[in-house]
Parts: structure tokens; sequence; C-alpha cells
């Protein structure tokens, strides 16, 4: 079972990933997270990201490609922010072939710009552990984080500009990598707006 789960901004990745990960009892890897814990034991690889430069795909697949021989993924994995862009996804078959192992279903998180806008400007950020918090996940008091009781602020970062910019930045990149896998008939398209458990059932389509 190896699942691909892409989408847009404030489309969800990241919680229906988790999500469909716990039920399968498969690990979730975001390759964002994957690369902050290397940077921990690697100098070159930190330095890229505090500079905020770009890691090369070879660089990117290489530690990828170790994380999956772990005995943890045997069962299978679900990628969540992998692959990128086109080389990324061809350089993953590669990497997939070499295991003798193949990609099961290829999920495209989708939802109303208008949703993706509500998403990210009504969401906030607890001040003191970072906890985030949004209309599907609202905390039980408001402006009170949960787990530490901090103070929830909306982050001065998202703008409606600054989210268009990445809305269009996504489709733009996406395209060839959603035709690659249209083409080999792995990509099915999920309305993220619904209830994130329902990326189980999804799953099973």
């Amino acid at each position: 079972m190896i699942y691909i789960l892409t989408g847009g901004p404030a489309t969800g990745k990241g919680t229906r990933s988790e999500i469909l990960a716990k039920a399968l009892n498969i690990p979730h890897i975001a390759t964002g997270d994957m690369l902050r814990n290397v940077a921990k034991e690697n100098e070159e690889i930190r330095k890229k990201l505090e500079k905020g430069e770009l890691i090369s795909d070879e660089i990117i697949t290489n530690l990828l490609e170790e994380r999956l021989k772990k005995d943890d993924c045997k069962k299978g994995f679900v990628l969540d922010g992998y692959p990128r862009t086109y080389k990324q996804a061809e350089l993953l078959d590669e990497v997939l072939a070499k295991l003798n192992r193949k990609i099961t279903k290829v999920m495209e998180l989708v939802v109303p710009d208008e949703l993706a806008f509500k998403r990210i400007l009504e969401r906030k950020k607890c001040e003191k552990c970072g906890e985030m918090y949004g209309i599907d996940f609202p905390p039980k008091v408001e402006d009170v984080c949960d787990k530490c009781g901090g103070h929830l602020s909306v982050r001065t970062d998202d703008t409606k500009e600054t989210l268009t910019k990445r809305i269009n930045t996504y489709r733009e990149n996406a395209k060839a990598i959603l035709d690659y896998y249209r083409e080999k008939g792995l990509l099915m398209t999920v309305d993220a707006s619904a209830n994130p458990e329902n990326v189980i059932e999804d799953a099973k389509v």
C-alpha cells in the first residue's frame, strides 16, 4: 500500500495523510519533516534550509530512498509533500522499481478557492506552543490553546495576496505531475472540503 497525497494550500494534506496512515497502520512520511530531522545531523542540509535554499531533487530522493528501506515501510507508507516536480516523480519510480514496489494510488485533494481562503485567513496559531487551529479544528475555548492555554493569534503572513500566489504556483507546478499519474491510471481527485476522515473511504475506491 503506497499512497501519495498531493494538493494546493489549505487542502489538508498533512491531516489527511496522518489519518490515512494511522488507519492503515503504515508510516506517514512528510518530506519536509524528514529534511528537518536529517538537518539535525547533516550540516550541509541544515545550512541550506536555514538560508531557504532549495534541496536538489536527487538529494531529497536519496534521503527518501533510505527512509523507505526501513522495516516500518514494508507494509507501505503514505507520502505527503513528495513528489513536487516531474523530475521527482520520475526519480520516485526509479526508487520504487529498485525496491520492487508500486504506487497504489495518487490522491489529489481539492477544495474551492473560497474555502481555501477561509481556512487560511481564519486559522490561528498558539503564541506559546505553536499549535494551529482553524475552521475545521477550532479550539474548545475561543482564542485559547487546548494544549497549553496560550493565546491564539492570526498569522501575519497569511494574506489573500500571498495565498493567491501560492495557489497559482501549485497549479502551474502540479499540472505535469498530475498528468504523469493520470496517464498511468493512478490519479484520483478527492473533495477535501468534506470531513477529513472521509479520506479513508476514498482510499478504498
